[in-house]
This record gives C-alpha cells, sequence and structure tokens, in this order.
C-alpha cells in the first residue's frame, strides 16, 4: 500500500510539475520527457536567425552551422543550431531516459540481463535442491536461522536460500544475489498464511539484504581505479564499515518490532564472528602491496563465483543417484530450474517498468533536483562542509536509481577527484545502501504481495542511518 501510494504521489506530481512550468514558460518542449535520451541536450528555445545578437548570427554563418557558447562554466555549453532562418537553442544534457526510452530499455538493459542471470542460478539452485545440498544446509543453519526468523520453520528450505543471498551480497557476486533472494522471497511465500500480505519473515529478510553488507566492494574499486585514484581500494574498509551499521540498524529496528531475541548469545556470537572474519580479511589485504592488492581485490569475485559453481557442479555429480531416484538428470534437472528462472524474470516485469518510469519523470520534471538543491541547502546550512554537501546527491538518488546515483559518484570523481572527500564518500554512499524502491517492487512483485506493511519505511530509515555513518566514518577515515 505504501509503496503503491508513493508510486502514484512522485508520478502524479511530477507531472503537474511539468505542465505547471511549461504554462508559466519555465519550460518550452515535454518532448524530452517522452522521447529524450540521457545525455541529450535539452532543448529551451527557439528563435528567428535575425533576432539573434549579432556575435551568434556571424558564427552560424559558417558551413556546419553550429555554434556552441559557454554561458554558465557550471552547466553545459549552450549550442545553437541554425535550420534555413529558424534557430534551436539548447543547453545543459538530460540527466536520465525519458518515458518510452526507459520503458524500452527496461527490457534490453535489466530485464533480459535478469532473465539471464535469473535462469543460470535458478538453474544451479535446482541442483542444490535435487542433490540434497539445500536440504543439508537448511539443517545446518536452522539454529541461528530460528533466532532471527522465528516463523520459519526449522530446516525449512528458504533458509539455504536467504544463506545464498547474503553470501552472495556479502562477497560482492551482485548477479548472483538477485536470483538467491527471489528463490528466498518465493520459499517464504509458500508459508505465508496472508498470500496478499508481506510476512514478518519475508520483512526481515528484505530488509537485511537491502541494507547490503558487503566485503569486497570490487564494482566501487573498478570505478575508483578507472578514475586513476591514488589507492582505488582505500575506501574498501570505510563501505565495509558502513555497510556493517546499516546490517546492524535494520536487525535491531525489525527485530524490536517483531520482538525477536536480539541478545541470543549464538546470534551475539555469529555477530562478532562475521566481525572477526572481516578485519582478518582486511589485514592480510593491507599485508599487500599496491600491486597485489589490486589484483586480489580484481580478482576475488570472480574465483568466489566460480568456486561456488564447481562445488554446486561437483557435489551434484558426487550425488547423481539421488538425480536418478527422480527421474532426472544433473543437466535436465538445470534447465528444469533454467526454465523456472525465466518465468520469474517475466513475472517482475511489469513492476520493473511501473518503477523506472515513474523515476525517469521524476527524475525529468526536475523535482528531484530541486529537491536535492533544497536538501543541500538545509545541511550547508547545518554546518555540514562543501565537500559532504556535494556529495549528498548519490546518497539521495542511490534509493530510487542505481545507475542516476552511479552517475553522480563518477561525477563527484571528475569533478572533484577520486582522492578528494566528496569522491570517496560519494563511493561510500553508492556501495552502503541498495535502490530501495526498486527492490520493494521487484522481491514483493515476484511473489505477488500487495501490502509491503512496514518494509519501506524501514529500509529508507536504514538507508538514512547508513547516510549519516557514511559521512562520520569518512571524517573519521580521510
Amino acid at each position: 500500500m505504501v509503496l503503491s501510494r508513493f508510486w502514484l504521489v512522485i508520478f502524479i506530481s511530477s507531472l503537474v510539475f511539468v505542465f505547471v512550468g511549461l504554462a508559466f514558460n519555465k519550460e518550452y518542449s515535454l518532448d524530452r520527457m517522452v522521447n529524450g535520451t540521457k545525455e541529450s541536450p535539452i532543448l529551451i528555445g527557439e528563435s528567428y536567425f535575425k533576432a539573434l545578437p549579432k556575435s551568434v548570427r556571424d558564427s552560424l554563418v559558417q558551413p556546419e552551422g553550429k555554434v556552441s557558447i559557454n554561458i554558465n562554466p557550471k552547466d553545459a555549453d549552450t549550442t545553437y543550431e541554425r535550420s534555413n532562418d529558424q534557430v534551436k537553442l539548447y543547453s545543459g544534457v538530460q540527466k536520465t531516459d525519458g518515458l518510452l526510452p526507459t520503458a524500452k530499455n527496461t527490457i534490453i538493459d535489466i530485464i533480459l540481463p535478469l532473465l539471464a542471470y535469473l535462469a543460470l542460478f535458478a538453474g544451479l539452485m535446482q541442483l542444490l535442491i535435487d542433490s540434497g545440498a539445500a536440504e543439508g544446509m537448511a539443517k545446518w543453519l536452522s539454529p541461528f536461522f530460528v533466532k532471527v526468523f522465528p516463523s520459519v520453520p526449522k530446516n525449512h528450505p528458504s533458509i539455504s536460500y536467504m544463506t545464498l543471498n547474503f553470501a552472495a551480497n556479502f562477497l560482492g557476486l551482485d548477479s548472483a544475489a538477485t536470483p538467491f533472494g527471489l528463490k528466498a522471497m518465493e520459499s517464504l511465500q509458500e508459508i505465508n498464511s496472508d498470500k496478499e500480505r508481506a510476512s514478518d519473515a519475508q520483512i526481515m529478510f528484505l530488509c537485511l539484504h537491502a541494507a547490503g553488507l558487503t566485503l569486497i566492494p570490487t564494482s566501487i574499486i573498478g570505478y575508483r581505479a578507472a578514475a586513476h585514484a591514488a589507492s582505488p581500494a582505500d575506501v574498501m574498509l570505510p563501505c565495509i564499515v558502513t555497510s556493517f551499521i546499516g546490517t546492524l540498524a535494520a536487525l535491531i529496528i525489525v527485530g524490536i518490532r517483531q520482538k525477536v531475541n536480539l541478545l541470543n548469545g549464538m546470534l551475539i556470537a555469529v555477530v562478532f564472528s562475521i566481525i572477526g572474519a572481516m578485519l582478518g580479511l582486511l589485514l592480510y589485504i593491507n599485508s599487500l602491496d599496491v600491486i597485489a592488492k589490486n589484483h586480489f581485490t580484481g580478482n576475488f569475485s570472480g574465483v568466489l563465483l566460480l568456486g561456488i559453481i564447481g562445488l554446486i557442479l561437483a557435489y551434484a555429480f558426487a550425488k547423481e543417484k539421488r538425480f536418478k531416484e527422480k527421474n532426472t538428470t544433473v543437466f535436465d534437472a538445470f534447465v528444469t530450474g533454467a526454465k523456472h528462472g525465466m518465468q520469474t524474470a517475466v513475472t517482475i516485469f511489469p513492476y520493473v517498468l511501473g518503477m523506472l518510469v515513474a523515476i525517469s519523470v521524476f527524475r525529468n520534471s526536475g523535482m528531484f533536483e530541486l529537491l536535492s538543491q533544497g536538501i543541500t541547502w538545509l545541511f550547508s546550512h547545518a554546518g555540514l562542509s562543501k565537500e559532504i554537501t556535494d556529495a549528498l546527491p548519490v546518497a539521495m538518488l542511490r534509493p530510487f536509481s542505481s545507475g542516476g546515483s552511479r552517475g553522480f559518484m563518477l561525477d563527484a570523481m571528475n569533478v572533484y577527484g577520486p582522492d578528494s572527500l566528496t569522491g570517496r564518500l560519494s563511493c561510500i554512499f553508492q556501495c552502503s545502501a541498495e535502490t530501495t524502491f526498486y527492490v520493494v517492487a521487484v522481491y514483493f512483485g515476484s511473489v505477488k504481495v500487495a501490502n509491503t506493511r512496514y518494509t519501506l519505511p524501514t529500509m529508507l530509515l536504514v538507508d538514512l542511518i547508513c547516510v549519516i555513518a557514511a559521512i562520520f566514518v569518512a571524517l573519521w577515515f580521510f
């Protein structure tokens, strides 16, 4: 219900905002919101050739009939394009694709790759199920999971799927995390008494998933290396600390709401074990020289992903008799799981499409920039330094769009430098939170849950905690 109302509010308010701007001549053309593409110039006016200043007319006499004039150094160059006696005036570039390109690219850039990932990992998960590995994993982990998810029966298959999702997030295996997470939601839905209302277990799982505890933020390190940072991996520990704070916050907030015993000895032991493992790996990485460190972090995720796939296949081969007992083979079981993964991708497509087109209209309407500038102004007058406020757009856009916030992060590193506080803080913002609205729409959409209860407010609160924690951590480290 909350997600539905939020979707309607941002969609309708954005449309009203641009129509008001058109009526008061703040907008010249709305075609960019419908058909425009990211980074394309924005048409802000048209004029007759004779009405232009002589300096511009002289430039437009040139054979190419196009001239760029830098009016505002903080904005893209203003461009005049002549066609006979008419001249179009462009200024600035579009922040994201328009409505129709977004709808098209949702299939090309998101659903098709997601379909491939889901097919691959759903096939591998089917091998885990048929070989008995999922059942064994659930039995082994049940003593811990029943403390956090008391409504989940002991040895339930969802335990193994949630474990794989958390592990994939923890190890930076983004392509594997979503398929495992969707399978976990589907399994939790089987024991949900009210199919249209989110269960306690689903809320706890999704909030912990969205907190995104990550050990090696490989993509962030890669972006920093491409930006020629002096030490691309220097944000790794701040990212880990911030995401860990977010995960603990999610566990505490949801745990209190669901009356989970958070002072359980086993739960505390597991938390400190995770902390110990992270510190141990960090000490090892920090002991390496620059080249060895970059080599280790660059290959870490790939080695883990291929290793996990190899272990699954090897275990399935060793338990081949189980497949024969079920009148199937290892390959046929993989194909069966892959087909199910493709069906899941088709199911979630409308939910992804609806959320992304709303965000496209929201950003192109100018409302996001207006809100961003307002919040930045408030923080600057609250005493935050300009270096911090310059990084805030990344944090504010992160719950809406991963690609959009990534663009702001890359821009911050380009403008202020990858080793500036702004550049580093932007990276920490990007890696320490999740695309909240997208995640809620996709995960609950995959199991057709309409009433998400307090999931969205809790996840947004955790996002805010991550933002505050990221600022303090960045100031502490840098």
